[in-house]
């Protein structure tokens, strides 16, 4: 989803300039001595008025001078993308999953595609999602590699702010298995997901 913007914040009473961002669930802002992080779930009241972004959540209002932008950004937050939008699913993939374990997100792509292997990547997979709770589950995705179309794409799906497997990590790993990252998501409120694909001059 990701937009970012600078700009001024108002939020009770005090007002500050920095950076907003807008992530599939969460508005965040850093600027002086304002910092905010409001998931959508917790926002009450939004609204687009005078180039301003009004959201009210539990701790207040909060006041965002986006300009032309404010409405444009009420709308992603009042009608954000589902979760198989964000990653782009097509009915005629032929998909695997190995080591996800949320449920919800299964059966949602199950009636998605066409076909869905669970716990076992089959050869030619137009994606496959990976869930991986520490830095040694990594050592998989070289083979994970190997069963994927020239132009698919390996989602690792990651528990969010946890040591045991870094964003660091995963990018490392990804690129010694010959992978590129080209995409990040929030997959779930606790989980993130990052996207990788092999180079094109690699294709063949």
């Amino acid at each position: 989803m990701g937009a970012e913007a600078t700009c001024a914040v108002t939020f009770n009473g005090r007002t500050a300039s920095g950076k907003a961002r807008l992530e599939t669930d969460v508005l965040y802002f850093r600027g002086g001595e304002i910092r905010l992080s409001i998931p959508f779930r917790e926002m009450s009241k939004i609204e687009a008025r005078a180039g301003a972004l009004r959201v009210t959540f539990p701790e207040g209002r909060a006041s965002f001078a986006l300009g032309t932008a404010a409405e444009k950004w009420a709308q992603k937050i009042q009608h954000p993308p589902s979760r198989l939008a964000k990653i782009g699913v097509k009915p005629d993939w032929v998909a695997s999953a190995i080591g996800v374990t949320d449920q919800a997100f299964l059966d949602e792509l199950s009636a998605a595609v066409a076909t869905l292997s669970l716990g076992r990547p089959v050869r030619n997979s137009d994606v496959i999602f990976f869930g991986a709770t520490k830095a040694a589950d990594l050592a998989r995705l070289v083979r994970l590699r190997t069963r994927l179309k020239p132009n698919g794409a390996l989602w690792i799906v990651r528990p969010k702010g946890r040591p045991e497997i870094s964003e660091q990590a995963v990018m490392a790993a990804g690129k010694a298995a010959g992978l590129v990252d080209v995409k990040v998501v929030s997959f779930s409120s606790t989980h993130t997901a990052e996207k990788f694909m092999i180079p094109v001059a690699q294709r063949g």
